[in-house]
């Protein structure tokens, strides 16, 4: 997409004179609210950071964890901390004073990061998604640690690309006081309009749609073989078995058990595709609305359907590193020996003991293994 001369003088006056826009869009929220929601969020810095933090420490320090699946897991949790670091505090402080301290340059780079660290989680959710899928439904598990690592850089590349043209000036961005953080404005400049649905489609709706089939199929396949496994244990007579017949009900419980643990690994990713809907799927609508419709953009809703929006989206940060904690206990028990010796409630298990009453085989990753369960 390339502009001339006239286009980028046009986008220059408009980004200009966003930040003295007035209008009945401009009217904040009221003081104890806005500090309600200010405080909360500075709670979801707190939490995304620390949790995330812990995510990326615990892959980092084992190498027990450097599956495939947990350095995309590390990747994601990544992604979040550099949105609580460089996106959350700037929106806090805005949301107290009801004004950007910050300058409008600094204000087009916090947008730019806000979408490029986003776009970087849904690449991450959307690559485990169709991991998934390959292995529960088409039976192949073709993700190893080093392809893991291709496509993360791989990722970073493409979201950086899809999100560094609102910098250069592709899209007008509405600065503060019209909303608590550098938002998408309206406009009715054909690329900007196509750069913004653009954006979207890439942040929202086509990874949704390609997960939500993904957990479909993934969901059809897991109630089929809960049916076969079910009709084979009643038609089952151990008397009748050959020896043969044994080796092979063997193998059959293997492979049993090694779906059943890919299946809940599958779990916990789809308790994260659902946070994932919930907290983006008002933004991606808001999103088009500021662009598109007027009427909305210049009504007196616009700086609270902003503010629930933009919080909604961050609680993600925060929302992924409390599954972990719920769901995995790989990651509870490393949790528990990150911290320090005084704040540990029951006493720790000596080593020795411990790998006898919880064998390698069943906790530690090979190169192809998901620990995440």
């Amino acid at each position: 997409m390339a502009c001339n001369s006239t286009t980028i003088e046009a986008y220059q006056y408009l980004q200009l004179n966003a930040s003295n826009a007035s209008g009945p869009g401009a009217a904040p929220l009221p003081a104890p609210l806005r500090i309600s929601l200010a405080i909360g969020m500075l709670l979801l810095i707190a939490v995304g950071f620390l949790g995330n933090t812990v995510v990326c420490v615990i892959v980092y320090q084992r190498p027990a964890m450097r599956s495939a699946i947990n350095l995309l897991l590390a990747t994601l949790a990544f992604s979040d901390i550099m949105l609580s670091v460089c996106c959350m505090p700037f929106a806090a402080v805005t949301l107290i004073t009801v004004h950007w301290h910050f300058g409008d340059n600094f204000c087009r780079l916090t947008a730019m990061l806000y979408w490029f660290f986003v776009l970087e989680g849904v690449a991450i959710l959307l690559t485990i998604s169709v991991d998934r899928f390959l292995i529960i439904v088409q039976r192949q598990d073709r993700l190893t640690p080093r392809r893991a690592k291709v496509i993360i850089a791989a990722s970073w590349v493409l979201s950086f690309c899809i999100s560094v043209p609102s910098l250069a000036g592709w899209t007008l961005v509405e600065v503060p006081a019209r909303a608590p953080q550098c938002v998408l404005g309206y406009t009715e400049l054909t690329a900007a309009r196509a750069y913004v649905v653009t954006l979207v489609v890439a942040v929202f709706f086509a990874p949704f749609a390609v997960m939500l089939c993904s957990y479909v199929c993934i969901l059809n396949t897991v109630r089929k073989n809960a049916v076969r496994v079910h009709n084979q244990s009643d038609s089952l007579d151990l008397r009748q078995l050959t020896r043969a017949g044994l080796r092979r009900l063997q193998r059959q419980q293997q492979v049993n058990m090694d779906l059943s643990f890919k299946t809940k690994a599958f779990t916990t990713i789809l308790i994260l595709f659902v946070g994932f809907s919930l907290c983006w799927l008002p933004h991606s609508v808001y999103s088009l609305l500021s662009v598109f419709s007027r009427r909305f953009h210049d009504s007196p809703s616009f700086y609270s359907a902003s503010t629930c929006v933009l919080w909604l989206s961050y609680l993600k940060s925060a929302f992924n590193p409390v599954v972990y904690c719920w769901r995995i206990k790989k990651f509870r028990e490393a949790c528990m020996d990150l911290l320090p010796q005084t704040f540990q409630i029951l006493p720790k298990v000596p080593e020795r003991i411990r790998r006898r009453i919880q064998p390698s085989t069943v906790y530690v990753c090979s190169e192809n293994q998901s620990a995440v369960h």
